[in-house]
C-alpha cells in the first residue's frame, strides 16, 4: 500500500514537476540561436516563447533594425532569434531578429531571381563601374553595361532616383547582389536576342550593321531571323582585325565605319558572353589556295610595291597575296619606293605557309653595261 501511495504522490517542487513531465525547459545561452513561437506583438515589442522560464523579447534598437521583417510576422509564427542577454529588468530574455531578417531578405532576392520579378531600386552612389543602389533595404549594384539605351552614358542623374530592375546575380556567401535595368526596359529586345542566339548557325552568313570600330576589329550587330516568323533578333559580334580581309589590315576604320551595312559569316558563339565571332574575309575563298597554279615558278609579272622592310620588299600580287623580294636579291643601286611598279619573277610558292619568293627582272640596261 505504501508503494502505491508513493507512486500517486503529486509533484511538490518545480524540479519534481519537470521530472514528471515531457516538457523540456530551455536554458538559453548568450549568442545562441533559439527558435520559438510569437505570443505577442506591439508597435515596439515582440514576445517570443522560446521554452525558457520566461518569454524572450525583441525591443528597442533590435526591433527597429528588424522592423520591416517584423511587420510581416503575426502571433503563432515560428521564428529563429539570437540571444543577446539572459534577462532584462523584467527577467525577460533579450533577443535579436537581425539575422533572421537578413536571411529573409536573401530568400527574397533568391526568389526574385528565380521568378524574374521586377524590383524597385534607389540610386545612392555613382562609381566608375555603375550605380550602387538599395533594394528592399539592402545595397546592390547595377553595372554600366546593365542599363538600357535611355540611361546609357547618363547614369549620373540617377542618384536619389528610383528605377525598376531585375536581379541577375545573387550570391549570399560573397555578399553580392547584381541588378539589371535593361532587363526591364529592354525585356522584349533581350528575349529576341536570346531567341536569335538559339537560331544562329555557325558557318552561316548574315547581314548586319557596324556598331563600333576599334583598333582590334569591328563590332557588328548581326540580324538573325527568329523562328518561322519574319521577326529579327539582334546579336552583337566581333570581326577581329585578322578576319576583315585576306589582305594585311592596319586599321579597321580604313574598311568600314559605324553605320555601314555589311555581310558577315559566323565562326562561333562565345558561350560565356553570348557574343558572336565573325568574319568578313571568309565570305570569299582564300586566294592562296589557287596561287600556285596561277603563278607557277618562273612566271614573270608586274606588281606594285606594297611595303618595304629591312629584310626585303613586298610586292602586291593580287588581293590577299603579297610576295617577297629578299634583300639579298635587291640591286643596291636601285631604290624602290612604295606603290612603285616593279617587274618580278616567281622563284618559289608555298601556299600552306602563305609565302611567295620573288626576284627582280631588270627592264633597263644597267649604267656601264657593254
Amino acid at each position: 500500500m505504501a508503494d502505491i501511495a508513493t507512486s500517486n504522490k503529486k509533484p511538490q517542487t518545480m524540479e519534481e514537476l519537470l521530472a514528471s513531465s515531457t516538457y523540456t525547459l530551455v536554458v538559453p545561452k548568450k549568442g545562441a540561436t533559439v527558435s520559438g513561437l510569437i505570443t505577442g506583438k506591439t508597435k515596439k515589442n515582440l514576445l517570443i516563447d522560446i521554452g525558457a522560464k520566461t518569454e524572450g523579447i525583441v525591443s528597442d534598437k533590435e526591433y527597429e533594425v528588424a522592423a520591416e521583417y517584423i511587420n510581416q510576422l503575426k502571433e503563432g509564427d515560428k521564428v529563429e532569434a539570437i540571444v543577446l542577454s539572459l534577462e532584462n529588468d523584467r527577467g525577460q530574455v533579450l533577443l535579436s531578429l537581425k539575422q533572421a531578417a537578413l536571411d529573409a531578405k536573401w530568400d527574397f532576392f533568391t526568389s526574385a531571381l528565380e521568378k524574374s520579378d521586377v524590383l524597385e531600386a534607389k540610386g545612392i552612389e555613382i562609381n566608375k563601374g555603375g550605380l550602387i543602389v538599395t533594394v528592399n533595404g539592402v545595397r546592390g549594384f547595377v553595372p554600366s553595361s546593365q542599363f538600357g539605351k535611355v540611361f546609357m552614358g547618363n547614369i549620373t542623374r540617377l542618384r536619389g532616383e528610383t528605377i525598376k530592375v531585375k536581379a541577375i546575380e545573387v550570391d549570399r556567401e560573397k555578399n553580392r547582389l547584381i541588378f539589371s535595368e535593361r532587363h526591364v526596359s529592354e525585356e522584349k529586345e533581350l528575349a529576341q536576342r536570346a531567341q536569335a542566339l538559339e537560331s544562329v548557325k555557325v558557318g552561316e552568313a548574315y547581314q548586319g550593321v557596324v556598331s563600333g570600330a576599334m583598333h582590334f576589329g569591328l563590332f557588328v550587330t548581326v540580324e538573325v531571323p527568329v523562328g518561322e516568323t519574319e521577326s529579327v533578333g539582334h546579336v552583337e559580334g566581333l570581326v577581329h582585325i585578322s578576319e576583315i580581309s585576306w589582305e594585311k589590315v592596319n586599321n579597321p576604320k580604313d574598311y568600314h565605319k559605324v553605320g555601314d551595312r555589311v555581310k558577315v559569316r559566323v565562326l562561333g558563339v562565345d558561350e560565356h558572353t553570348g557574343k558572336l565571332n565573325l568574319s568578313m574575309k571568309q565570305l570569299s575563298d582564300d586566294p592562296w589556295k589557287e596561287i600556285a597554279s596561277s603563278y607557277s615558278v618562273g612566271t614573270t609579272f608586274t606588281g606594285v610595291v606594297s611595303r618595304i622592310e629591312a629584310f626585303g620588299v613586298f610586292v602586291h600580287v593580287e588581293a590577299g597575296v603579297d610576295g617577297l623580294i629578299h634583300s639579298s636579291k635587291l640591286d643596291p643601286n636601285i631604290l624602290l619606293k612604295k606603290d612603285e611598279e616593279v617587274t618580278v619573277t616567281v622563284e618559289s610558292v608555298d601556299p600552306e605557309q602563305r609565302r611567295m619568293s620573288l626576284s627582280m627582272v631588270l627592264t633597263e640596261v644597267p649604267v656601264g653595261y657593254k
